[in-house]
């Protein structure tokens, strides 16, 4: 395995066109895979990603940034270094970064599903000698249901809720988890209602011209007829607040892979878990490597150790790689 790609203190680092991926410490020259804050964060001098995930971090860090939009599909040279950005699939304007010099080819792939969610786009499969994963859910026991049989858990629930003039209240992360969630919800339950974090994502992306379900954020001290029987969308951080107690006799759920885990769902003390995830699942992982045909595999984030050993036990070179990604730990993470 070559050193193409090397993994420092400061991020993910190209040093033939002296540029970092997502780095977690400023540096002069980022590439950014999206928008998550474990992924594109304050103070790099200059920033080149899709123009979504620039919108994104606009909003989210400051809209002063230096950026530079690149669209899916399009290379840029750097002293040499060919970069092109393609679709991951993880959330909106999220892509994997393809690096190409004197003939050797490394993508670096951020965080990425296999299920189109209707919101995200189809993750394109990118050839190459290697490959950098993530393995948030490297284990056989994360395999994850069809989306469609998740919704329709999702509205029955919502459904059942709104006959008995009971609110709703799913916890889901802000950016791409909340409009994945609510792209899919029926609209002939009741209305849509959001918190501000959410709702400040769904304006982002309609003002992009991305068409989201109509939604209205709650106002303070909402309390009417139409929070009865509605579905309210709020980041993960909001549970057991004081956002969310004014809500009385609101059933509460919460949309994340580490739903598949029984343990999980207590510790979070809500009413349903639904396994909805916006990274790849065991088979996903699995299947999206062997379709790069990448001969090196590199894991940086998840359950690297176990999941490398997999690897390699099938006649793959593969290693991990520390890095200061979190994957969908950054949902719990998330404030109200």
């Amino acid at each position: 395995m070559s050193n193409l790609l090397q993994f420092t203190d400061r991020g993910i680092y190209c040093k033939a066109a002296d540029i970092y991926i997502d780095p977690w410490k400023p540096v002069k020259y980022a590439l950014i895979t999206h928008g998550h804050a474990d992924h594109a964060r304050f103070g790099h001098q200059h920033y080149l990603c899709h123009p979504l995930t620039a919108a994104i971090i606009k909003r989210r860090i400051s809209p002063d940034l230096n950026v530079q939009s690149i669209e899916y599909g399009e290379s840029i040279q750097i002293n040499g270094v060919q970069f092109s950005f393609h679709p991951a699939a993880h959330i909106i304007g999220s892509a994997q970064i393809r690096v190409e010099y004197q003939g050797e080819v490394w993508v670096a792939s951020g965080d990425y599903k296999t299920e189109d969610d209707g919101v995200s786009g189809s993750l394109e499969i990118v050839k190459c000698h290697t490959f950098i994963t993530e393995c948030t859910f490297g284990l056989p026991v994360y395999k994850w249901q069809p989306q469609s049989n998740v919704m329709s858990e999702i509205n029955q629930w919502w459904e059942q809720n709104a006959a008995l003039q009971v609110p709703s209240i799913i916890y889901a992360y802000s950016l791409g988890k909340a409009q994945r969630v609510i792209q899919h919800l029926d609209q002939n339950i009741g209305p849509i209602l959001t918190h501000g974090a959410v709702e400040n994502m769904n304006e982002l992306f309609r003002d992009e011209g991305i068409t989201i379900p109509t939604t209205e954020q709650i106002i303070q001290n909402q309390h009417n007829e139409k929070v009865k029987c509605a579905m309210i969308v709020a980041p993960p951080g909001a549970f057991n607040s004081t956002w969310t107690k004014k809500f009385k006799g609101a059933k509460h759920a919460a949309a994340s892979g580490w739903m598949t885990l029984r343990g999980a769902r207590r510790r979070r003390s809500v009413d349903r878990g639904f396994i909805l995830s916006d990274h790849a699942d065991w088979e996903g992982l699995n299947q999206v490597i062997k379709e790069t045909e990448a001969e090196n595999v590199i894991a940086t984030h998840g359950y690297t150790e176990t999941f490398v050993k997999w690897l390699n036990e099938n006649g793959l070179n593969a290693i991990t790689e520390k890095t200061s990604f979190v994957g969908e730990a950054q949902e719990e993470k998330e404030t109200a």
